[in-house]
């Protein structure tokens, strides 16, 4: 029997459409501390200002949005800086609804969980997928960003729920939201979980993660936190994040191999699990 060797593929034209990052490490490291930097961005805005700061925070989020939107591919500063968009403007609109409309975290976590699941439910009748691996259209991306939208909003709940209604606190928030996204990663990696179930639920999990980490380092003693205020730790947060954004923007190392006529492994293992275990409704669109 030979082994055929094939020479490095060529980009396509499909996988220059490719509008979000390759899933790596990195990535989990900058969604989480963009979850931590939205929520305590958000709690500073507000506390300067709720009418100023729901205005620079919308105008924000609306500009971010927009050039993302514009982009031919994925380009990491626009990416990552939409993402922090969302996670500031999901964690004002979360707030909001409790602290303005007077909706207890015990009311608003599970409506966000609704809007959620409507949100996936109404991307995969119109797409066949939910896979990210597949986000190469425009309409498609208006679905990926509006589920990040309702997964921040629900993750804010959930973390100010775990935190204030159920008195755990946040360092205890650390250690449930850390024992939670564990479930994911073991099912992935051991009991055969469907790939694309195992990337949003960790995907949620990592947004009342993050926060609570957030939270008890700018949160007075008095509420379980250390204290450092929101402005410090926002500082702190951006003096990470950027650089890694600026690293992944030079090296290009978060990129998609692409799909299309030369399947993306990743993309490619989700097809043939969901046929494996007759899951189609989460997997990948056949090209």
């Amino acid at each position: 029997m030979t082994t055929a060797t094939s020479s490095p593929r060529q980009p396509t034209a499909r996988d220059a459409l490719a509008k979000v990052p390759e899933i790596t490490l990195v990535f989990w490291l900058l969604k989480l501390l963009s979850t931590g930097i939205g929520e305590v961005v958000s709690d500073y805005a507000g506390s300067v200002s709720t009418t100023y700061g729901a205005i620079v925070i919308t105008a924000g989020f609306a500009l971010a949005m927009w050039l993302q939107l514009r982009q031919p591919a994925y380009r990491a500063a626009y990416y990552w800086a939409a993402v922090l968009a969302v996670a500031v403007f999901g964690t004002m609109v979360a707030d909001g609804v409790h602290g303005d409309l007077g909706f207890g975290y015990a009311v608003t976590t599970p409506m966000f969980a609704v809007i959620t699941a409507l949100v996936f439910l109404w991307w995969y009748r119109s797409e066949g997928t939910l896979s990210i691996h597949t986000i190469d259209t425009p309409r498609r991306e208006r679905f990926y960003w509006a589920a990040v939208f309702a997964t921040f909003a629900l993750g804010t709940a959930a973390g100010d729920f775990t935190a204030t209604t159920l008195n755990l606190g946040y360092m205890d928030s650390v250690l449930l939201f850390a024992g939670v996204i564990c479930i994911p990663a073991i099912g992935w990696w051991r009991l055969d979980l469907n790939p694309i179930v195992g990337f949003w639920f960790a995907y949620v999990i990592t947004r009342p993660l993050g926060a609570s980490f957030s939270d008890w380092f700018s949160k007075p003693a008095s509420i379980t936190g250390l204290g450092l205020g929101n402005g410090t730790v926002a500082l702190l947060g951006m003096l990470v994040f950027v650089p890694i954004v600026a690293w992944v923007a030079i090296t290009k190392l978060d990129i998609q191999p692409g799909h299309g006529p030369h399947p993306h492994p990743h993309a490619q293992r989700d097809a043939e699990h969901a046929a494996a275990h007759g899951a189609p409704v989460l997997a990948p669109e056949a090209e």
